[in-house]
């Protein structure tokens, strides 16, 4: 069976730990889109780690863990995660990268790097990881695939050739800064070529067979629904699609195919980077819940940044798990809020006047405000805690009004950051 973990809002939604927790049940785990500008957080028994391209199947050793054609494979990061896992003692994992992924080259992160500060306040908020600028060349046919390093030299050399006519134009007359070398360019595609060949394979066969073979299969996905470059708040969205319907596309797996949707849906909110947030909230009550939150406080896993803070949004994760197609709901970091004497929840918004309660598009998002309701706080540690029924009785409404807000059923909760913190309905 084939099975998806995405995240329904804005990402940082502890997609990892459930990941972590659904691959030791997994034959193969795949990481489907995105790059390492995000970051998938795991505490197990080697430690805690963040990670950023490798899935999060790697601390299993049954577990052939894949990287599909839909990622932004930046190898020299690829590398070095992987050789972080082996020196903090984790065995090495199995590793297959597809030869269809595309190479997320230096230049894109110089290229992310000049835009972000020449918009200036006008920026999207990027982690300057070279995203946009990889999507951006994947489409207009001009990346360099995994499979064209293995290829003919000419060939390439004439393709690199191609591209940096293009890509100077940017860097000497927009950016004023230095050419970019054909001869560099090309010697760094071959260092690649040696990084990844104990790797590469055909993913697409590889994973054809194992559908025919009915070997359990977990799609791991990057950010949120509202991260979307479709259904998200655009513009202030990744370059990748984030929905589960796209692991078809970056895996060649039937769609069909994909049974179970577990959409992750965080117990408040929280976000990295610009966009709308309607349920955010700041000063001294943001402090204090990123302070608690997470798993050592709400801080990005790849940038550090802190995070934006906000309650639990009914309408955004609701809108989330409908376009990602959610079977399921797991609600994550429970625990955070057994502080609270009270607990806001945003039930709907208002927009001019009116409350509504479906997710808008970004323009009329701007206008939204919150529309909250308090709910009776717990006041104790959940932690520890394995069953449903033994958490506190405000607890568990607390779920159970979250459930009927979002209008699919909440089958796991994370009550804490290891992997054993978790309660299944």
């Amino acid at each position: 069976m084939v099975t998806a973990i995405v995240g329904a809002d804005w990402g940082d939604e502890g997609k990892g730990k459930i990941t972590d927790v659904k691959a030791s049940e997994s034959d193969i785990v795949i990481r489907f889109q995105g790059g390492y500008n995000a970051g998938h957080t795991i505490v197990n028994q080697y430690g805690k780690f963040a990670l950023h391209q490798l899935p999060s199947g790697v601390f299993h050793s049954h577990v052939t863990n894949v990287i599909g054609n839909g990622v932004a494979l930046n190898p020299e990061k690829f590398i070095a995660e992987l050789q972080g896992l082996l020196d903090r003692g984790v065995p090495k994992p199995k590793l297959l990268v597809s030869d269809r992924t595309q190479i997320l080259m230096p230049y894109h992160v110089l290229l992310d790097s000049y835009e972000e500060a020449r918009l200036s306040s006008r920026s999207y908020g990027s982690t300057r990881s070279g995203i946009a600028p990889f999507y951006s060349d994947k489409f207009a046919k001009i990346g360099f695939q995994v499979s064209e390093l293995f290829g003919d030299e000419a060939y390439l050399r004439e393709k690199i050739d191609h591209v940096l006519t293009l890509k100077n134009v940017y860097f000497e007359h927009l950016y004023h800064r230095p050419a970019i070398s054909a001869e560099d360019v090309y010697r760094k595609l071959m260092e690649y070529k040696e990084m990844l060949a104990p790797y590469v394979g055909d993913v697409f066969n590889f994973l054809y067979q194992a559908v025919r073979a009915k070997k359990n299969i977990l799609l791991e996905g990057q950010l949120g629904a509202l991260k979307d470059p479709d259904f998200g708040i655009y513009p202030m969205v990744t370059s990748s699609n984030t929905l589960a319907a796209y692991g078809a596309v970056s895996t060649g797996i039937p769609p069909y195919e994909i049974k179970n949707i577990i959409a992750v849906v965080k117990a408040y909110s929280s976000a990295v980077g610009a966009g709308e947030f309607v349920s955010e909230i700041f000063g001294e009550e943001a402090d204090e819940l990123r302070r608690r939150g997470g798993d050592g406080g709400e801080f990005g896993a790849t940038t550090g940044r802190p995070r934006r803070m906000g309650w639990l949004d009914l309408v955004a994760s609701r809108y989330g798990c409908r376009v990602q197609g959610a079977t399921c709901v797991a609600l994550t970091v429970l625990d955070a809020l057994g502080y609270l004497d009270e607990i806001p929840v945003c039930v709907a918004y208002e927009l001019d006047g009116k409350r509504i309660d479906d997710f808008p598009t970004t323009v009329k998002l701007k206008r939204c405000k919150p529309v909250l309701e308090k709910l009776p706080g717990w006041k104790c540690d959940i932690r520890g805690i394995r069953k449903f029924e033994d958490l506190p009785e405000n607890a568990r409404r607390y779920v159970e009004f979250a459930e009927k807000g979002i209008g699919v059923p909440i089958r796991i909760i994370s009550n804490g950051p290891s992997r054993d913190d978790i309660i299944y309905r």
